[in-house]
């Protein structure tokens, strides 16, 4: 009989080291995902920052409106100060039960570049200015309109459609133009060619972040969300 004997793999209490901290954040992402639904909200993101900061945007489930609601100009409900409190004291409660370990925990709605993370997002903001990060450069299919190794761009999203009209399923696009933007209060002539645009088709697999622009507009931008605001810390502390 011949025996084996098995060396220990060099570094691999840092390979288990990484693996706890996956199944760690996997657990957390149930867990506040579960809590977060189980009161009817939909979990937008989890942050871990530095000093021991877990911080939780949350906002209202989405539904296209009617085409009544649009034609009265309804805008779309958004989260309050009540519902992130709401959510914080649930989460208190399940995040202690769980053992996770975080010193503060903060409850907001999105902000002006919230995360777009599934076809209804897109859906959603159909018509607002997106960044977008693709996985890899565009490489050969650049074809010399833009640079083989850019990934990060910025533009309109649009539905993609077909030669014939027809929309794409699923399918997206953004348009853009690199033609500058006017100054506040600069004239622009009414015969000025108009600025050559730019299209860039994708499908959510192909990219690694898609946000709305951080774009304030102090003419009054369309307000997708209302800020809502839950912050613990030893005690809650509810900004106006």
């Amino acid at each position: 009989m011949h025996s084996r004997c098995v060396a220990p793999v060099a570094g691999g209490w840092r390979v288990q080291a990484f693996l706890q901290g996956i199944f760690k954040h996997v657990a957390l992402q149930q867990t506040v995902e579960q809590t977060v639904a189980g009161l009817g909200y939909d979990l937008v993101e989890i942050e871990r920052s530095a000093g021991g900061l877990l911080r939780v945007t949350i906002d209202l489930p989405w539904t296209a409106p009617t085409s009544e609601a649009v034609a009265a100009g309804i805008p779309e409900p958004f989260v309050t100060v009540e519902d992130c409190e709401k959510v914080t004291r649930q989460l208190q409660f399940a995040l202690e039960v769980d053992g996770v370990d975080y010193k503060r925990l903060e409850v907001s709605s999105p902000g002006i570049d919230r995360p777009l993370r599934n076809e209804q997002d897109f859906e959603r903001f159909v018509g607002e200015v997106i960044d977008i990060t693709l996985k890899v450069p565009m490489g050969a299919a650049a074809a010399g309109q833009v640079s083989a190794n850019r990934k990060k761009f910025r533009g309109t999203l649009e539905r993609a459609e077909t030669a014939e009209g027809a929309v794409a399923a699923p399918g997206w696009q953004i348009v853009w133009s690199d033609a500058p933007e006017p100054k506040p209060g600069q004239k622009v002539s009414k015969k000025r060619a108009p600025a050559k645009l730019h299209a860039l088709g994708f499908v959510l697999d192909e990219l690694r972040d898609a946000r709305l622009a951080p774009i304030v507009d102090f003419k009054g931008r369309r307000a997708k969300t209302q800020p809502g605001f839950s912050d613990i810390d030893d005690g809650t502390n509810v900004p106006d």
